[in-house]
């Protein structure tokens, strides 16, 4: 099965759960009067439309290098990532402004409509499903080094922990009775905090990618090490390392014996490439620059 296509099923098992999900909780948060729980069920249609934007854009970002396009379409992945990240912002945004809503009401006297049970059923059911999904997506993101899933997969699990706040908002409003009503919107709020966190952490990171942020420290640090292990390369240096989508692109100098023949530097270059594909994978870009080293 191709990278596009095991994506492709990851993404539809966690679509599939959230249609599920979706309908259960807008009918347990109306029938049940949980502002909670519509804030949770607000969550799984973000959820669901964002495994709509995985679909389209990794089937763009698979394609091949063309004329318009010779490093790929790997950053349609990255600009699927983003996209994620803003359209959690968008329903964080909206769940808490709601939330807030009711609180002020509360304070001013209204009297806000106690959660029924089918609503404190559907957190429950949430947790369980969406904590499934989070873990069977990670699986896959891990296998297939991408960005995308795992950005999904992180969504899952968002859903997952904002249920578990969705679920002792509307347990405790239950519990306590009448008075304490104000826990569910209460919870809401904490969800939309919580879902705000998750959408500045992915747009850091998308945006990051799509403004050709560097590697982190650590890669750079090894790749260095990398060039340098093989013999006869000396002071790597110059280092330009960015994203494209799940692969990595990688530009160094490299010092050499200034007395070598053109053909054993050349070789020497190309075996630098072998070690770093074999570490980074065989769609990493890479350009080494050959200098001669200087002799005292």
């Amino acid at each position: 099965m191709t990278r596009a296509k095991e994506i492709y099923k990851v993404t539809l098992v966690g679509g599939a759960v959230n249609v599920l999900l979706l309908a259960f909780k807008f009918v347990a948060g109306i029938m049940g009067h949980s502002a909670a729980m519509m804030a949770d069920a607000v969550h799984s249609l973000s959820d669901f439309v964002t495994d709509a934007v995985v679909i389209a854009f990794v089937h763009i970002s698979g394609k091949p290098t063309d004329k318009s396009h010779d490093y790929g379409h790997g950053k349609y992945e990255t600009l699927a990532l983003t996209l994620i990240g803003l359209a959690l912002l968008v329903v964080a945004a909206g769940i808490v402004y709601g939330g807030v809503a009711k609180i002020v009401a509360w304070t001013k006297g209204e009297q806000l409509p106690a959660p029924g049970m089918l609503a404190l059923w559907a957190a429950l059911l949430s947790i369980v499903l969406k904590e499934a999904t989070y873990r069977y997506s990670m699986v896959y993101a891990r296998r297939l080094h991408s960005q995308v899933v795992e950005a999904n997969a992180w969504h899952h699990r968002s859903d997952a922990l904002s249920s578990i706040g969705t679920a002792l908002g509307i347990g405790g409003a239950i519990l306590l009775g009448q008075r304490w009503t104000v826990l569910d919107p209460i919870a809401s709020v904490i969800v939309g905090l919580f879902i705000f966190k998750v959408a500045v952490f992915l747009l850091r990171d998308g945006i990051g990618d799509l403004m050709e942020q560097s590697l982190p420290d650590e890669v750079e640090t090894e790749i260095l090490r990398l060039a340098a292990s093989v013999d006869g390369v000396e002071e790597p240096h110059a280092l330009r390392t960015r994203r494209i989508g799940n692969h990595y692109a990688i530009e160094l100098h490299i010092l050499m014996d200034g007395d070598i023949t053109l053909r054993e530097a050349h070789d020497k270059a190309s075996v630098v490439e072998h070690v770093l594909r074999d570490h980074y994978g065989e769609d990493t870009h890479i350009a080494v620059h050959v200098e001669p080293k200087t002799r005292l």
